[in-house]
């Protein structure tokens, strides 16, 4: 477990960018919120849902192989007479691969940037300059989720994704067994924010989950997950939420100006 931990903390502390700065790119927009549906994270038509609709595809050193899938961020345009000084909250829920901006942002999120009833002259720009910076996900009333995908199929096969991950972390590692059980199989991230396994227990299933949290990691446990007769395409609630905030190993570099 010390070489897991020590081998995480070095995965943060070489990150190319600490998550907690301000950074300033341009953003563009998909025209269609159908685009942002087949994402990299797996999320499907789930993703129009998040965050009313505001959801960003990311680049790569913020997808992080699909760690980043979920990650929230703030991101405001530098347009002052165009653009509000809060902007909007984005969810990652896509892999950008346009190495020109950070983000492609929904035309929701996009419009979201601008003054009320100047959602159309920012739509025209179809590029701008922002500044963001990664916070916290807050689901208000709402726990973990996990959702069966439909690859699954007993006894042999089980697919995973973790929805509204509260927090500002990554989930790095999971487990699953038999509640009551101590026998644990290790479930592999397949992509984004799919995990499987081909050693599936039998009976009703707990899990148990590593995320980043200061800066090392924490185990979150979820004790009673999956019924016994779980289904393909159900959501099952994981009766816990992550609260916690991942630290990084690089100079400060938040001045407590951005509000």
């Amino acid at each position: 477990m010390a070489i897991f931990f020590c081998f995480l903390f070095f995965l943060i502390s070489s990150a190319s960018a600490c998550d907690r700065c301000v950074h300033q790119t341009k953003v563009a927009y998909f025209s269609k919120a159908s685009a942002l549906s087949s994402g990299a994270c797996g999320y499907g038509s789930l993703a129009l849902g998040f965050n009313g609709g505001r959801v960003a595809a990311a680049v790569p050193s913020l997808y992080k192989n699909g760690a980043g899938c979920g990650a929230c961020f703030q991101v405001r345009c530098m347009n002052t007479s165009l653009c509000t000084k809060q902007g909007t909250k984005v969810i990652v829920t896509d892999l950008n691969k346009n190495n020109q901006t950070d983000f492609v942002l929904s035309s929701r999120a996009f419009r979201a940037l601008a003054y009320k009833g100047m959602d159309q002259d920012i739509l025209k720009l179809g590029l701008v300059d922002v500044e963001y910076k990664r916070i916290p996900c807050v689901y208000k009333n709402q726990n973990l989720a996990v959702r069966v995908e439909e690859t699954s199929h007993k006894p042999n096969y089980l697919a995973v994704k973790f929805l509204y991950q509260g927090g500002q972390t990554e989930i790095v590692a999971v487990d699953v067994a038999q509640v009551g059980s101590p026998n644990w199989s290790f479930m592999t991230r397949n992509y984004g924010a799919v995990w499987d396994t081909e050693r599936v227990p039998t009976g009703a299933l707990q899990f148990r989950i590593v995320v980043t949290s200061g800066y090392d990691g924490k185990w979150i446990w979820a004790k009673n997950v999956l019924p016994a007769d779980w289904k393909v395409g159900a959501i099952y609630d994981s009766g816990v939420q992550i609260t916690d905030i991942a630290k990084e190993g690089c100079s400060q570099c938040d001045d407590g100006s951005w509000k």
